[in-house]
Parts: structure tokens; C-alpha cells; sequence
């Protein structure tokens, strides 16, 4: 199973390209704020998001539910991977029912 939810700041603004299909992808970092243990600087990705996000700037706090990726790539002629979150829903943890929405998706997620 592969189901994660992610609950942070964005710690930059999500970047928008375009891709020759005609899809958009939105790019940007969660950074979490854990009890205990050290902050995590999440990298999450969307594909054809919706409007909500693209409200969002860096310091507004967001929850996303999504599934891990591992991506490869080359740059200057080295292999390398990348492990990100591609998101599905997003929330805005001030409110509440957006965060009820995405823990009940999650829920269904996970009861399989």
C-alpha cells in the first residue's frame, strides 16, 4: 500500500510548468514540523492541480494526501533519483472539513 499525508509549511512557492501533452505540473516543498526528531523538507509534485493550490505561497500551511514516487533522471551525464510526493488532495488545515474530506479519502485509502 502506498498512501502517505503530509502536514507542513510550504517552504517555497510552488512552481507551475507546462508539459507537451498539455498537462500542468506543480512543484513545491512541505516542510513538517515533527514533536520530536528533526524537520523534513518534503518534495511534492501535482498534475493538474486544482485552484486551490495555486492560491498557496511559501509559509501557508498545507496537507496533502498523495502516493511516493521515486523518479530517475540524469543531470550532467549522472544518474540520480529523486523521492517526492505526488499529490491528490489538498487541504488547508485551518479548515476543517477540507482536513475531514482528505482524512476520510485516506480512510477508504487504507481499508482498501
Amino acid at each position: 500500500m502506498n498512501v502517505v499525508v503530509v502536514q507542513g509549511t510550504l517552504s517555497s512557492e510552488p512552481r507551475e510548468r507546462l508539459l507537451p501533452s498539455g498537462s500542468t505540473i506543480v512543484n513545491w516543498e512541505v516542510t513538517t514540523s515533527p514533536s520530536s526528531g528533526p524537520k523534513l523538507s518534503v518534495p511534492v509534485q501535482w498534475e493538474d492541480p486544482g485552484v486551490s493550490i495555486r492560491s498557496c505561497s511559501e509559509g501557508d500551511e498545507v496537507m496533502v494526501l498523495g502516493t511516493i514516487h521515486r523518479r530517475f533522471f540524469s543531470a550532467n551525464g549522472i544518474r540520480a533519483s529523486r523521492v517526492e510526493v505526488h499529490a491528490s488532495v489538498f487541504a488547508n488545515p485551518a479548515r476543517a472539513a477540507a482536513v475531514s474530506r482528505l482524512r476520510k479519502k485516506a480512510d477508504g485509502l487504507l481499508a482498501g
